[in-house]
């Protein structure tokens, strides 16, 4: 369904669905499920009209509360961290653009980025409005990322990654392990960890897949090939961690740091390297690599 409200400065309404709940007004439901924002700041939103219900007809602080109504309305953000790295558009047609991302810069809009993100800077550069990724990689990865531009060919180019026809291959700079023989295979059941962001290995039937080897040397570090064959939650980090060899400049894997502010002279040393599949469409091999290095 078509959001009521347009694309504006290249950020897309976000939606809440309400709950069954003894709220009066719509104005007391959000106060209560978003407490940091505010009863102002949402009062003018409303006096700006950007909070409107699915049929884009504005709520003010009166309008009545009713479960299982939509409410669309504009994230907003004060004191947004910059991120000073630019992406490059590597390739575009009228169905994909693919993008080198750098490191630091999330994918989407997500916590406390908003505008400082891949999806809303493409979105803003060229003005792509039903720009849409089709994968992700975390902030701190590097590297290759794929983005639908036509909604009516979309499906096709998702329906490729269940379906694993999509082959990703990253580098990782971390300590070598002279103990253990190379090509080898990493099986594990990952499940989500303490605090919410971190993931764990636990016992149990395999979930994730990840075929590492060595590409080069450098001292006490190696460079590593990755080739995940399932795309877990930092699925790379955690397998390179349990091995004994936690990438350089990770701050989750093993253990996670102290929360502090970004420090740009130490990206995490992660990089997507590749991304190959067969176009759905022409039926003939596509291929896009990072320009980027570790």
């Amino acid at each position: 369904m078509k959001a009521p409200l347009p694309v504006l400065d290249g950020v897309g309404p976000s939606t809440v669905l309400l709950p069954a709940g003894s709220w009066e007004t719509v104005l007391d439901f959000l106060q209560a499920r978003f407490p940091d924002v505010g009863s102002a700041v949402w009062q003018a939103r409303m006096q700006r009209a950007q909070v409107v219900d699915a049929a884009g007809q504005p709520i003010d602080p009166q309008t009545p509360y009713r479960a299982g109504a939509c409410v669309y309305y504009y994230r907003e953000i004060q004191h947004e961290p910059s991120i000073p790295f630019e992406a490059e558009v590597i390739y575009r047609d009228e169905h994909l653009l693919v993008a080198d991302k750098p490191h630091f810069l999330p994918v989407i809009p997500s916590g406390r980025f908003l505008h400082e993100t891949l999806l809303v800077r493409l979105k803003k550069q060229y003005g792509l409005d039903d720009l849409v990724p089709l994968h992700r990689i975390d902030r701190g990865t590097a590297g290759i990322v794929l983005f639908s531009t036509n909604a009516a060919t979309r499906g096709l180019y998702q329906s490729l990654f269940p379906r694993r026809e999509v082959g990703k291959h990253y580098e990782a700079l971390a300590p070598s392990l002279p103990q253990l023989e190379f090509p080898l295979v990493r099986r594990s059941r990952m499940v989500e960890g303490t605090p919410f962001f971190r993931m764990r290995e636990v016992a149990g039937a395999p979930n994730s897949e990840t075929h590492i080897d060595v590409l080069e040397r450098r001292g006490a570090l190696n460079l590593y090939a990755l080739n995940p064959i399932t795309g877990k939650k930092h699925q790379l980090r955690v397998h390179l961690a349990a091995l004994g060899a936690a990438i350089v400049n990770d701050s989750f894997y093993p253990d996670s740091l102290p929360d502090a502010a970004d420090d740009f002279t130490k990206p995490l040393k992660l990089l997507a390297r590749t991304l190959a599949f067969t176009d759905p469409l022409t039926l003939k091999p596509l291929q896009f690599e990072s320009r980027r290095s570790l």
